[in-house]
């Protein structure tokens, strides 16, 4: 019979639930946990009352007796970077879509923080998604070998990644500025610890033979605005015609930073960013960027990992490789060849480059 004995602030048990829908306290379990191991309106029934009675289940009692406690943990570099933005809504629509939670960590740009908090999470969580991980890659073998993991933004081998087509994005911003009549593009470079800007920078140095085009590297810098700003002032003692930044907010930091000190872009110098943030479009002159598929990064890599979850073998053979597109908008022009000074209007005209390019 119903327990109305209960009181009003106490909060509401399994086993109050059993009682009031007159079943044993194991069927409410696997209601909530199996549901396709119990009668249809049995388990309706239960859910009507667990619903009146305010009753909810604990993901981590639950896991006592089905081993899984329904949480992932989704690790990123920096959560004042906008490019994780999308990545994390990507990730969460997915494993809400699987009845899962997303358990969010900020590692701080720090490899020792990234490891604590991972090794303090592992516990309670049934895999993990690593965004632009910075600690070491034994390290990564070491967590897969006790949980699921996929990775994404970089390569390793024996665990599950998701990347971005790097070299195809650089060689068409390599290929645009070409166009421009650009013959020296400088790379700013980001974190050392971070996989896409080596492999960025290698792509750039191939791109710039295969092309005929010159290149050089500076930094590292730090993947913010102000990293950017600090680059700019180095670019003034080195100038260049040409940039591609590692990411939009450093090249945002290099437009704020040249325009202080009166260099015009992209008058005097043209920049490319990589990702393609919402402030891309925003920052004047308008972002030249390759745009990478942020949301489809989080979706697929946390699909991939709930499979695992499930048994399915991990795909630990080449890196799943999602492709980018370039987006042409207003911080890159035709070069100018007498920098800092005012050149007839059409010299100015960009070629006819489709913006949004979807890249094969």
């Amino acid at each position: 019979m119903p327990d109305h004995t209960r009181p009003p602030d106490k909060r509401a048990t399994i086993y109050d639930v059993a009682a009031e829908a007159d079943v044993s306290p194991s069927t409410v379990s696997r209601a909530f946990s199996r549901p396709s191991r119990v009668n249809s309106e049995t388990a309706e029934r239960i859910r009507r009352v667990a619903e009146r009675l305010g009753y909810r289940t604990n993901p981590l009692a639950r896991a006592l007796t089905t081993s899984r406690t329904h949480m992932i943990a989704l690790v990123i570099a920096d959560i004042t970077n906008p490019v994780y933005a999308e990545i994390v809504r990507g990730a969460q629509a997915t494993a809400m879509n699987d009845e899962y939670t997303t358990l969010l960590i900020d590692a701080q740009e720090s490899d020792r923080l990234e490891r604590t908090a991972i090794e303090r999470t592992m516990p309670t969580v049934d895999g993990i998604v690593l965004a632009s991980s910075r600690i070491s890659d034994s390290a990564i073998r070491m967590f897969a070998k006790q949980r699921p993991v996929v990775v994404l933004n970089r390569a390793i081998a024996d665990v599950p990644c998701v990347v971005t087509d790097n070299p195809r994005g650089v060689r068409r911003a390599a290929e645009h500025l070409g166009e421009l009549g650009h013959d020296h593009i400088t790379y700013v470079a980001g974190p050392q610890a971070s996989w896409p800007n080596g492999i960025r920078w290698r792509s750039l140095l191939e791109a710039g033979m295969e092309l005929e085009i010159k290149v050089r590297q500076i930094g590292p810098f730090s993947p913010t605005i102000e990293g950017g700003e600090r680059a700019a002032e180095e670019l003034r003692s080195r100038p260049a015609t040409a940039v591609l930044a590692f990411n939009d907010q450093m090249a945002i930091g290099l437009i704020r930073g040249l325009t202080r000190m009166g260099v015009d872009v992209p008058g005097d110098v043209s920049i490319v960013g990589f990702d393609n943030i919402l402030a891309a479009d925003i920052v004047t002159p308008g972002l030249t960027t390759v745009a990478a598929p942020l949301y489809a990064e989080g979706s697929a890599a946390t699909r991939h990992l709930l499979s695992m979850i499930e048994g399915a073998p991990g795909h630990t053979g080449r890196p799943m490789v999602l492709p980018v597109r370039l987006v042409v908008r207003h911080s890159t022009a035709v070069r100018n060849l007498r920098p800092g000074r005012a050149r007839p209007p059409g010299v100015r005209q960009r070629p006819t480059t489709t913006p949004a390019v979807h890249l094969s």
